[in-house]
This record gives structure tokens, sequence and C-alpha cells, in this order.
């Protein structure tokens, strides 16, 4: 069965822990041109969109999972929106929760809103929800 409104809800297991570092931060901020002080130094925190990177990785487990039908090279990352408790920081070990929370099928066109709980020492440090848009394959071809 292809991914439906029937699947909102559905909750992966958490992610190994991504270790935030000094080094990852700075290639982060290098790759923006942002020269921000704050993304230097021995208590660097991390741009608000370095977030993206640990989200994007949880994103495996819905393109992993053969009931759903869907396929990367037919996804396109359409919105992006985070919420933040605190920023991330050199020496997070961050653990990636990732929900489907809505799926909206127009056509062939799947829109997939997925949350992704960015969780540093038991607690949300980030809410990273993004929506993707996925082309259902053609059965013609």
């Amino acid at each position: 069965m292809p991914i439906s409104e029937e699947h909102a809800g559905r909750t992966y297991p958490p992610s190994a822990p991504y270790r935030v570092s000094a080094a990852k931060i700075a290639e982060f901020a290098a790759a923006l041109g942002d020269d921000n002080p704050a993304y230097a130094g021995d208590d660097a925190i991390a741009p608000p969109t370095f977030a993206a990177v640990i989200a994007a990785q949880a994103w495996g487990a819905i393109f992993e999972d053969d009931e759903l039908g869907l396929a990367l090279h037919r996804t396109m990352h359409a919105d992006q929106r985070f919420q933040f408790a605190r920023p991330l920081r050199d020496g997070d070990d961050v653990v990636a929760t990732l929900s489907i929370e809505r799926v909206r099928t127009r056509g062939n066109l799947d829109m997939v809103t997925v949350v992704v709980d960015l969780v540093v020492d038991g607690s949300t440090a980030c809410t990273a929800r993004s929506t993707l848009m996925h082309t259902q394959e053609d059965s013609n071809a």
C-alpha cells in the first residue's frame, strides 16, 4: 500500500546519536559564508539551519520503509521550519526521532509532512518540520 493519510502518526525508532563538533559547525558556517563569531571557538553554537543536516539524515527511515513506496529520486524538499528550545552546541550528542505528521495526495503527488525531534540529554533542543513532495511511480512507464 503506497503512502496515504493513514500513515500520519507513524513514528520511527530514534537514530544513533550524531555528535556535533566545533569542526562541523565551522565547516557549515563557512559553507554558508557566515562569519558570526558565535559559530567559532570553544563555546561554539551551530547556525540554526545546521539542524537540517541531522533532520535530513533521519528521513532515511521513511525511504527505507517499503510499505510507503517512497523514492528519494522522486522527492523534492518543499518547506522547512525549525522550532528551537536551545541552540545545538559543540559536544552535543543529538538523537533524532522522525514522525509522519500529515499526508495529502493530489493526483500522483504525495505531500508528506514529517517532524523530526532533535533531542539532547533527554530534552528536545529543536523540532524540524519538513514538507516533502513526492511523485508516485508512473504505472504507464
